[in-house]
C-alpha cells in the first residue's frame, strides 16, 4: 500500500492530525494496535475528569462507561473521512519510508510517530505486590478502596489523591521531592498542597520508597511519570536515535533525528517525543507537522514564535500554568515583576465560596511583556487560558491592565494582580 502520510498511532496527535491532512486532499493511512483515542480518552484525561466531576465512586464508573464509548465513536467517525484508511495492528519500521502492520507493507512519502506513553514503574523489588497498580488499573477497580496509598505528587498523583479522597477513601501520598507539581510555580504548589492537606489528605513528602511491604494500603498507585511508547517499533530500521530519557529525539519543527542529521520525512508528536506530555500538546504539534508536510505548506505567522502551552491540574482546588514560574526567572536571572491577588478578595469567589484560591502573574520588568502565570483555586485553568491567548500575541502587562474584564467574574483576578504592583 503506497499513501501520502502515514500515522503510527490513533492518540489525540494522531487522530487531529489525519483530520487535517486529508481535509487538504492527502491520502492518510493511520495505524493503531489498541482503541482509537489513545490514552487521554481511553483510560486517562476523559475517565479521570469524569472522576473528578462525580460525587461518588459508583457514579463516577457509570459516567466513564457512558462518556469513553461516546467520544470513541466520535474519533471513529473522524477517521471515517474518503482519505483516511484505519488499519489495525501493530507498526514495525522496515526502512525510513515502509512500515509493516502486520503483514502488510505500508509505504509512505511522510510518516509521523504518535504512539504516546506508558506509566513508568519504579525499580522496587517487591514492584509485583498484588496492591500495585497504574493509573489505567486503578479506573478498572470495581470496589472503592479503604486506604490508598499514592507514590508520586506529580498530576496524576494529585488528581487522584483528590478524587479517592472525596469518594471516602484514606489517602496517603508519597512524594521523594521536597514538593508537589514540580511544573508549577514552588509557591502555588506549597499554597495548594498545604490547602489538600487541610482536606484530610496525608503527604510524607522528601520521603524515598525502598520496599512496598512497610505501606499501610489496600492499593498502591504508582504514579512516578511515564516513559514512551516505543516497543517493536523497530526503529534502528529507520535509523531513528533515542536520547537519554528513551524518547524519540526531534529538532524545533518535530522532525526525528536520524544519527547526526535530521529526516525529512520522519516526524515524531505528543508523548513519545518527551517534550510535553499533555494531549493538546500533541494537537498543536499535529498541526504545526501537517503544515509543513502539505505542499505548498500552510504555515502561519506566529507572533513571538512558538505559543505557549497551558497546562492544567484538576485537583480541588485546581491549579494550572503557562510559561516561566518565578523559581525559573531567577534561575535565569531574568528582571521580572511578580503581582499576585487572591481568591478571598474576589467578589465572584466570595460569592461561590470558593476563597481558596492565588494567581500570580510574572512580566518582564525591561519590557512589560508577560513571562507567565500560575494559579490554584476555582477556575484557575480558564484564566491560565486568558494568559496563553494574552502571551501568543506577546501582550504586555500595560496592555492587559487596559483590557475590560467582566464584574463580578473571576476573570478580575487576573487584572488585579496585573494591577497589583501599581
Amino acid at each position: 500500500m503506497q499513501t501520502d502520510l502515514l500515522i503510527i498511532g490513533a492518540g489525540p496527535g494522531g487522530y487531529r492530525a489525519a483530520e487535517l491532512a486529508a481535509k487538504h486532499g492527502l491520502q492518510v493511512v493511520i495505524v493503531e494496535q489498541d482503541q482509537v483515542g489513545g490514552t487521554c480518552l481511553n483510560v486517562g484525561c476523559i475517565p479521570t475528569k469524569c472522576y473528578v466531576h462525580s460525587t461518588t465512586f459508583e457514579e463516577a464508573r457509570e459516567r466513564v462507561a457512558q462518556v469513553v464509548p461516546q467520544l470513541r465513536q466520535g474519533v471513529e467517525g473522524i477517521l471515517s473521512h474518503p482519505n483516511i484508511t484505519l488499519l489495525r495492528g501493530h507498526a514495525s519500521f522496515v526502512s525510513p519510508n515502509e512500515v509493516l502492520v502486520g503483514g502488510d507493507s505500508v509505504t509512505a512519502s511522510n510518516i509521523i510517530i504518535a504512539t504516546g506513553s506508558k506509566p513508568k514503574m519504579p525499580p522496587l523489588p517487591d514492584i509485583n505486590d498484588p496492591r500495585v497498580v497504574t493509573s489505567t488499573e486503578l479506573l478498572q477497580l470495581d470496589t472503592l478502596p479503604k486506604k490508598l496509598c499514592i507514590v508520586g505528587a506529580g498530576v496524576i498523583g494529585m488528581e487522584f489523591a483528590c478524587v479517592f479522597h472525596r469518594f471516602g477513601s484514606e489517602v496517603t501520598v508519597i512524594e521523594y521531592l521536597k514538593e508537589c507539581l514540580p511544573m508549577l510555580d514552588n509557591d502555588v504548589a506549597k499554597r495548594l498542597r498545604k490547602s489538600m492537606e487541610k482536606r484530610g489528605i496525608t503527604f510524607r513528602m522528601k520521603t524515598a520508597v525502598q520496599s512496598l511491604a512497610d505501606i499501610d494500603a489496600d492499593v498502591i498507585l504508582m504514579a512516578t511519570g511515564r516513559q514512551p511508547n516505543t516497543d517493536g517499533l523497530n526503529l534502528e530500521a529507520a535509523g531513528i536515535t533515542i536520547d537519554a530519557r528513551g524518547n524519540i529525539a526531534v529538532d524545533d519543527n518535530y522532525r526525528c533525528v536520524c544519527c547526526d542529521s535530521v529526516a525529512a520525512n520522519l516526524f515524531a508528536i505528543g508523548d513519545v517525543n518527551g517534550l510535553q506530555q499533555l494531549a493538546h500538546a500533541a494537537e498543536h504539534q499535529a498541526l504545526l507537522v501537517v503544515e509543513q508536510i502539505l505542499q505548498p505548506p500552510l504555515l502561519w505567522e506566529r507572533a513571538g514564535g512558538e505559543a505557549p502551552i497551558p497546562a492544567a491540574i484538576f485537583t480541588a482546588p485546581e491549579a494550572a500554568c503557562v510559561g516561566l514560574s518565578e523559581d525559573a526567572c531567577k534561575e535565569q536571572g531574568l528582571n521580572y515583576v511578580c503581582g499576585k491577588a487572591f481568591h478571598r478578595a474576589n467578589g465572584k469567589a466570595l460569592a461561590m465560596g470558593e476563597t481558596e484560591g492565588m494567581v500570580k502573574l510574572l512580566w518582564s520588568a525591561d519590557d512589560g511583556r508577560i513571562l507567565g502565570c500560575h494559579a490554584f483555586g476555582a477556575h484557575t485553568a480558564d484564566i491560565v487560558q486568558e494568559v496563553s491567548a494574552l502571551m501568543s500575541r506577546d501582550t504586555t502587562v500595560e496592555q492587559l491592565r487596559h483590557i475590560v474584564h467582566i464584574h463580578p467574574t473571576l476573570g478580575e483576578l487576573l487584572l488585579a494582580a496585573a494591577e497589583s504592583s501599581l
